[in-house]
């Protein structure tokens, strides 16, 4: 599954069905799709969001560079990085006053 996020502030930006729930549910959301947040509530779920990304990137363990057969893992993409494009997007629907949807 597919989440695509949207607002009239920027363009669509479409991610992983379960990197998309994660996000929602540090902005404070349940999770259902499809959804929207007010333009007055944007503020509130970008600050949300930045705060948990913070906890989760401070809880988060050192990764091991290899597997149990010795063999070199490639580097996981971390959550706060998944997470960019949304925050952009939740930016700009602060600055523009506009309402944030999402749907598959």
């Amino acid at each position: 599954m597919l989440i695509t996020f949207s607002c009239k502030a920027y363009a669509n930006v479409t991610m992983f069905g379960d990197i998309g729930l994660a996000l929602l549910k540090m902005m404070g959301h349940s999770g259902g799709v499809p959804g929207a947040i007010r333009a007055e509530d944007v503020a509130e779920a970008l600050a949300k969001l930045k705060a948990e990304l913070e906890l989760a990137a401070n809880a988060q363990l050192e990764p091991s560079e290899a597997d149990e057969d010795g063999a070199e893992l490639e580097p996981a993409i971390n959550l706060s990085t998944r997470a960019q494009p949304l925050i952009e997007l939740l930016s700009s629907a602060t600055k523009k006053q506009c309402d944030v949807m999402w749907d598959r």
